[in-house]
């Protein structure tokens, strides 16, 4: 099951200005420049296998570039430490997508596999040490055989150091969003958050500032504060500053903060009263007023149930199949 901080993320990845700005801003390619934001097209990433294996955790897009279709798989790799076999999950990862594609007739006239990019995005704090081709992973084979052995990389974004002076100079929403994470309470308050305003103000996205504000109550609880807060207007920006002022003044160089200062039984409360709130935030955007029992059933949930109702209700097609009460529509295609 995705982590608490896990949903967060998918939530922004969910959204296709978020994809764009990773793949155009934060890998070395040129060929995601200037495509348009309605070539970019979510794929459900639930792949299941002969052991009934699943990644819904991860984020697939398919990208269309003149009359080529790509895709890309985004890894969510938000734990404390490095996992020396990223390389082979890779390639067992593109290998469901693929056979996927064929199950379901998906390829292209030539019957062809589409080109796929790997993207590891890591928050962790050690650096990254594992290997990012899987053929360092691999005995040194006799020369006869070295044709016939695997080959995977995959590109990493390492949150935890990307350089600051870029971040600064890059004015897209991901950028900014990395920065907040990234920067002392004070920085937030005084630099990021008015640029996060203005970036709305110039680019009003209901939907998408939905997922902002779900992603940083998810930052400010990681930082000790159990409070909501939302940016919706300038006038905000002093409630905002006080709430500020309870996290801690500066953060440790991996962007956590120095000791949380609550108790291990408030910190999960807090987590599941927000994880309520966002939840019935998502499906009254998705499918207006919700009744009674939806409210009373979102009231009473475990954790457990309130991240996988959130997990289903960013593509779920009806509350029915949020709930799981419809098992043909929340079955995957």
């Amino acid at each position: 099951m995705p982590t608490f901080n896990d949903l967060g993320y998918r939530s922004l990845f969910a959204h296709p200005e978020l994809v764009r700005d990773l793949v155009t801003h934060f890998t070395p390619f040129t060929l995601f420049r200037n495509v348009a934001l309605s070539s970019f097209e979510r794929v459900d990433p639930v792949y299941v296998s002969e052991r009934l294996a699943a990644r819904q955790s991860d984020m697939v897009w398919r990208v269309r570039i003149g009359q080529h279709v790509l895709y890309v798989y985004i890894l969510l790799e938000f734990q404390s430490g490095v996992d020396r076999w990223m390389a082979l999950r890779m390639q067992s990862y593109v290998g469901l997508l693929c056979q996927d594609l064929v199950k379901r007739h998906a390829l292209s006239s030539a019957l062809l596999l589409p080109p796929v990019l790997p993207v590891v995005v890591y928050n962790g704090a050690p650096r990254w040490s594992a290997s990012l081709d899987l053929a360092a992973l691999l005995m040194q084979a006799p020369a006869e055989l070295a044709p016939f052995q695997p080959s995977q990389r995959y590109l990493l974004i390492d949150q935890q150091r990307l350089d600051r002076a870029a971040l600064e100079a890059n004015a897209t929403l991901l950028a900014l969003l990395f920065r907040m994470e990234l920067s002392s309470a004070s920085e937030v308050r005084d630099n990021v958050l008015p640029a996060l305003l203005t970036w709305f103000d110039d680019a009003p996205q209901e939907s998408l500032r939905l997922s902002v504000a779900q992603w940083m109550k998810h930052l400010a609880q990681r930082r000790g504060n159990l409070e909501s807060f939302a940016f919706d207007s300038v006038e905000e920006v002093a409630d905002m500053e006080r709430k500020f002022e309870t996290w801690a003044e500066e953060f440790e160089d991996i962007g956590f903060q120095k000791g949380l200062a609550l108790a291990e039984k408030a910190r999960m409360e807090g987590q599941v009263t927000a994880l309520r709130a966002m939840l019935g935030s998502l499906l009254h955007k998705r499918f207006g007023d919700l009744s009674q029992t939806a409210t009373q059933r979102i009231g009473q949930a475990t954790q457990a149930d309130l991240e996988q109702w959130f997990e289903r209700g960013l593509d779920a097609p009806s509350l029915a199949a949020v709930f799981g009460d419809d098992p043909q529509a929340s079955r995957p295609a």
